[in-house]
């Protein structure tokens, strides 16, 4: 299995810009030297959620103080891009990172981040299929031609060319059947994202892709990974004292993905969920949190249930202090990561 660390680079201090983007640059060093096979960068807008409006830049910058590892975008949000530009953007980044590339796309789903861009949530599917299949064509095919309903593109080839052929491993978020659909019928990698889900939403998930690929005739290794919020310590009890910190992801993500947020001055608040689930339901299902052997126990259920290749680790929530974070990230690579590596 491959382990990859995941920053949404969120802060509910609203630290200084500075002081977000060079805690992300130790943290991507970190995870190389610890020996992770990827470091992944979110995008999103106007809010202290996320810091990383573009996670190309971010990723440019990671290059320079890593040397080995990855570098994923977890996700670029397609309503929000020109398929023309992204895919020099993407070509770009693959050559100046000199081929670590992976690239993680999906439609979004904060109407917050939709109106302050002036596109209608209604649309965000189709414009998402049709910047896929002009991003793909733009990638890997020279003089080109595109007609659809958001797109008219006239005989086009892009320079650079990305440097990994025919384009960067290209992998698209899915949660429903439909978003699987659509990575097998394009001959997309999927990532699913787990994070604040139970279990059996990932076995759903896993018989949604295994379905989509047996209907469009899917052949060769089914690249399925899997994100999700991970807190390791020493102890359960320790790693349960931090559950705070996710219960506050939750709510804020739950609030901007329900169109229900208050934001002010670009301030998210974590505001409480009806029904939200209590903090020790946090511990005990929905993340992949605890003592290493706690830690361990759990990725094992999830290989039960799924056939995930790849785990991407969300380590920074909430108000997590960064020694924190790095405690987690050693004790998970050097007490967790060993052990499914073994299996390999």
């Amino acid at each position: 299995m491959q382990f990859g660390a995941f920053f949404l680079l969120g802060s509910p201090g609203l630290l200084p810009s500075e002081e977000m983007y060079g805690q992300a640059l130790e943290w991507a060093a970190l995870a190389e030297a610890l020996g992770f096979d990827s470091v992944w960068f979110a995008e999103h807008h106007f809010s202290n959620y996320g810091y990383i409006p573009n996670p190309l830049l971010m990723i440019v910058k990671a290059a320079q103080v890593t040397k080995r590892v990855r570098l994923g975008t977890a996700v670029l949000v397609l309503p929000f891009w020109h398929p023309l530009r992204i895919a020099e953007d993407i070509a770009m980044t693959d050559q100046l990172t000199e081929g670590r590339l992976e690239v993680g796309v999906a439609r979004g789903y904060q109407p917050y981040e939709f109106a302050r861009f002036g596109i209608s949530m209604a649309e965000a599917r189709e414009r998402t299929d049709e910047c896929l299949e002009v991003l793909l064509r733009a990638l890997s095919e020279d003089g080109f031609e595109y007609q659809g309903r958001y797109y008219t593109i006239p005989e086009t080839t892009i320079f650079p060319k990305p440097r990994q052929w025919p384009h960067p491993p290209i992998w698209l978020a899915a949660h429903t059947r439909e978003s699987f659909e659509i990575a097998a019928r394009l001959g997309l990698r999927a990532i699913t994202t787990n994070s604040g889900r139970r279990i059996e939403t990932l076995e759903e998930g896993w018989g949604s892709f295994l379905a989509a690929r047996a209907a469009h005739a899917v052949t060769g290794p089914a690249e399925f990974a899997v994100q999700q919020q991970i807190f390791v310590a020493p102890t359960d009890g320790e790693a349960r004292a931090q559950m705070e910190h996710f219960r506050y992801n939750f709510r804020q993500a739950t609030n901007l993905r329900n169109g229900v947020q208050q934001v002010v001055k670009g301030f998210a608040r974590s505001a409480p969920v009806e029904g939200e689930p209590e903090l020790d339901e946090f511990f005990e299902s929905r993340t992949l949190t605890g003592s290493p052997a706690t830690v361990r126990t759990k990725i094992a259920r999830y290989q039960e249930v799924c056939g995930m290749t790849a785990l991407n680790c969300t380590f920074q929530l909430g108000g997590m202090a960064p020694k924190t974070v790095n405690g987690s990230m050693r004790l998970f690579a050097e007490q967790v990561m060993p052990h499914f590596r073994r299996e390999a």
